[in-house]
């Protein structure tokens, strides 16, 4: 019997760690860390357990040594031995081999390098972190969670590029997906509000936030997504530039000085709403400076709204019927305005706003934003990846025990 039910779950970036301590039944987390600015003398974390935070400046601190200090700083408040059971990790790229959460093994830590290569930004730092626990807690169970993994049961029709076919064959070149995670917890959740067992649901859902994606999933499975071989295909993003015309890069390579890395970089950093506005990538900001009269920030929205629409209208080929459309992440969740105008742009599905739950996010009437009497039911569900994480890891756990 095991003698706690915690899970500690890590999500790390290139600078930064975020960490979550969840109990089984409880829907807030035991504990919250926010590492930020590892490797630079601004390093510091910020810790909350229960009602308690508290700051730690830890300069020139990097992923080992924050680690180490907040973890030594959540056992002088919850015990010495950290009670927790297992360690689960966001890992953003698994690539075919894995289709579901995974217990941590070296061969299986060699199979998330072998996808580095597809996710730089992100694959790296999960392998820091993985290693970094390893040397703190090696007797500790980590599993790996992929953002990928839920897109796995798309259709090859739905996954592959039309592109030589030893493209696919010899270098895996074909479409994954991301948010995986939040789309396996948005459709138990939708099926919960719904009250509709997920193998009966069809849904178009939608996790926008500063990295933008939709997905079609019927019976509970992923059956095509927005995103493709790395999170730059798809949606306008805060600043990924989403579909382009690859003969972009080699225009600008002919014409410029840049090379076709420097246009990728522009691409993936310099794009999306921050490109189009000039101004930020953050959706709060763009509004507020549309409402004023900006008229860049003004098409920064519109181009926005239009291409989530667009991508959420080819997304139901995927499906026999729409049952409802779920909408996630910081934008999803908060920015009515842009709600509305996604909504405007989906005409066609008939859906009909209510506008005063619309502004109130949906919180009294079930997550729904729509009337009751809407052809297209429309829900605002906060996604919670930490906890699907932590889910995960503890059914991954019990299934091997």
């Amino acid at each position: 019997m095991a003698k706690s039910e915690k899970i500690l779950v890590v999500n790390a970036g290139s600078s930064s760690l975020k960490l979550a301590i969840r109990e089984k039944a409880e829907a807030e987390p035991v504990a919250t860390v926010l590492l930020e600015s590892l490797g630079t003398p601004a390093a510091r974390a910020s810790i909350r357990v229960g009602t308690r935070h508290r700051h730690l400046d830890l300069p020139d601190a990097d992923h080992d040594s924050g680690l180490r200090a907040v973890l030594d700083t959540l056992a002088a408040e919850l015990g010495d031995p950290l009670p927790i059971r297992a360690c689960g990790h966001r890992v953003v790229h698994g690539g075919e081999r894995f289709s579901g959460a995974t217990l941590i093994t070296g061969d299986v830590l060699d199979g998330i390098r072998a996808c580095a290569e597809l996710a730089p930004l992100h694959n790296p730092p999960s392998i820091r972190a993985i290693e970094a626990v390893s040397r703190l807690m090696p007797d500790l169970p980590q599993a790996a969670v992929f953002d990928t993994a839920f897109h796995q049961t798309m259709p090859a029709h739905a996954y592959r590029y039309a592109v030589p076919r030893d493209w696919y064959e010899e270098h895996r070149i074909r479409r994954y997906g991301f948010h995986g995670i939040s789309y396996q917890y948005l459709v138990a959740e939708a099926a919960d509000l719904l009250d509709r067992p997920v193998a009966e649901l069809q849904l178009l859902a939608a996790h926008l936030g500063n990295g933008c994606s939709a997905a079609a999933v019927r019976n509970g499975h992923g059956v095509d997504t927005s995103m493709g071989l790395t999170p730059l295909e798809g949606m306008v993003m805060g600043t990924r530039s989403g579909d382009i015309d690859p003969n972009v890069i080699g225009f600008l390579v002919a014409r410029t000085e840049m090379t076709a890395a420097e246009v990728l970089d522009r691409l993936q950093r310099q794009s999306g709403l921050l490109g189009i506005s000039g101004r930020s990538h953050d959706m709060r900001e763009i509004t507020e400076a549309a409402g004023a009269g900006d008229a860049d920030c003004r098409l920064a929205f519109e181009i926005f709204c239009y291409r989530a629409a667009r991508s959420l209208l080819g997304l139901a080929a995927g499906l026999g019927r729409i049952d409802a459309l779920v909408l996630a992440g910081g934008i999803g969740e908060h920015a009515a305005p842009v709600r509305a105008r996604v909504l405007d742009h989906l005409a066609v599905l008939s859906p009909r706003l209510d506008d005063g739950r619309n502004a109130r996010h949906g919180r009294d009437s079930r997550c729904r934003i729509t009337t009751d009497d809407s052809p297209l039911s429309v829900l605002v569900v906060p996604t919670d990846e930490e906890r699907m994480i932590a889910r995960e890891t503890r059914n991954l756990l019990d299934s091997t025990a």
